[in-house]
């Protein structure tokens, strides 16, 4: 009895309970699985928006974000995302039909250094005070101990997600060795579409990007096995304004009505299926007047 018993618990383990194996995609810097559905997810760089939103943003997805009155907390926003990806190591495409690009990224927020502690005032009061001062230097250090560290390095897309300082700017040789990708509009040439046309040249331009961008870095799942893999993170800021030719508040019957609705269903479409996530800025007065995607 005792030898059948062990054949067929030996077919048993070799048919069932084996332990699946993670996708490739997983070992992304900056990426991990969502606890939920396993899809692939990065931060946006807030760590609070992060636990809102399920653990992070997922990758193939586009987040919309209602610009604020004065247009400040959602470029933050935007600019955290964008800081995010170079920390990870992860390639971006900024476009902009404003502010170059290049200035925008000048402004990314610096990330909090690992040796917070080490320059808390706690060691002036040590090196100064008898028993009280360092009674009180304890009770700093026990404070300091459960705050976020993050590291200094680009070795920290190692970690999901980062913390930052929004008073200082981003070290200039940090945020120059993440590959970035800029789409300036004023700069593109584009020819004015014909009345009622479902999408703005400059829409359509900005999508051809996009695309090709995602095709030859790689980022649609056409590069070979052995590539390593990356993502690709877009910020759009202030989409739908006039600067990009789009006359949905100037008129009370537009004739690119529903370019802008268009252009973000192409969008979608080309994310979904590709290892990139985007962020776009949208003004208020166009989420008010009943645009629906």
């Amino acid at each position: 009895m005792a030898a059948p018993m062990k054949s067929m618990g030996s077919s048993f383990n070799a048919t069932s309970f084996q332990k699946k194996t993670r996708s490739k995609l997983i070992s992304i810097p900056g990426t991990r699985p969502s606890v939920q559905n396993g899809q692939l997810i990065v931060s946006t760089g807030v760590t609070s928006l992060d636990y809102l939103i399920g653990g992070g943003l997922a990758v193939g997805t586009v987040l919309l974000i209602e610009e604020d009155r004065y247009n400040s907390y959602s470029q933050m926003v935007l600019k955290y995302f964008m800081a995010e990806g170079v920390l990870c190591g992860h390639e971006l495409f900024l476009a902009s039909a404003q502010d170059h690009p290049d200035d925008i990224l000048t402004e990314l927020p610096a990330p909090i250094l690992d040796d917070i502690a080490s320059h808390s005032p706690m060691e002036g009061r040590m090196q100064l005070g008898g028993p009280h001062a360092s009674q009180d230097a304890m009770k700093i250090a026990w404070r300091y101990q459960n705050l976020p560290k993050v590291q200094t390095a680009l070795a920290s897309s190692s970690r999901f997600g980062h913390y930052y300082d929004v008073s200082k700017k981003m070290e200039p040789e940090i945020r120059q060795a993440a590959n970035c990708h800029a789409f300036y509009l004023p700069e593109h040439s584009t020819e004015s579409s014909a009345p009622r046309s479902p999408l703005l040249e400059s829409y359509s331009a900005l999508l051809r990007s996009i695309q090709e961008v995602i095709r030859k870095g790689g980022f649609d799942g056409a590069a070979p096995p052995a590539k390593s893999r990356n993502v690709l993170r877009i910020g759009l800021p202030s989409l739908g304004s006039p600067l990009w030719g789009d006359d949905l508040c100037c008129r009370d019957n537009p004739a690119h009505g529903h370019a802008l609705t268009t252009f973000l269903y192409g969008l979608r479409a080309v994310l979904r299926s590709s290892l990139s996530v985007a962020v776009l800025t949208i003004p208020s007065h166009l989420i008010q007047s009943g645009l629906s995607v």
